[in-house]
């Protein structure tokens, strides 16, 4: 089964980008998500896209989360801008929808000045 190591986290101030990496232990052909996890919440699927390139966003990222993929890498991104204290939380990605062996440790993202 494929596995997934994100990094690329941080402590960034309101306002301010970050750009998570996602690189995973084999060949990527499916839809690919960034999920995220805030403490005391559920882990929520933030954004997706698939091998051919369509997205999603939820709401509440619209305008300022962008994902992208590199196949030759094996690697998915998150381009952040305009972080809000409400985006800290775990960053993980997965496969859509996800492979639960599949899960890695995730980067953890605080917004706060």
């Amino acid at each position: 089964q494929v596995q997934f190591v994100e990094s690329g986290g941080g402590l960034v101030q309101p306002g301010g980008s970050l750009r998570l990496s996602c690189a995973a232990s084999g060949t990527m052909f499916y839809t690919m998500g960034w999920y995220r996890q805030a403490p005391g919440k559920q882990r929520e699927l933030v954004t997706t896209i698939t091998s051919g390139d369509s997205t999603y966003y939820v709401d509440s990222v619209k305008g300022r989360f962008t994902i992208s993929r590199d196949n030759a890498k094996n690697t998915v991104y998150l381009q952040m801008i305009s972080l809000k204290p409400e985006d800290t939380a775990v960053y993980y990605c997965n496969i859509v929808p996800p492979c639960q062996p599949c899960w890695g440790q995730g980067t953890q993202v605080i917004v706060s000045s």
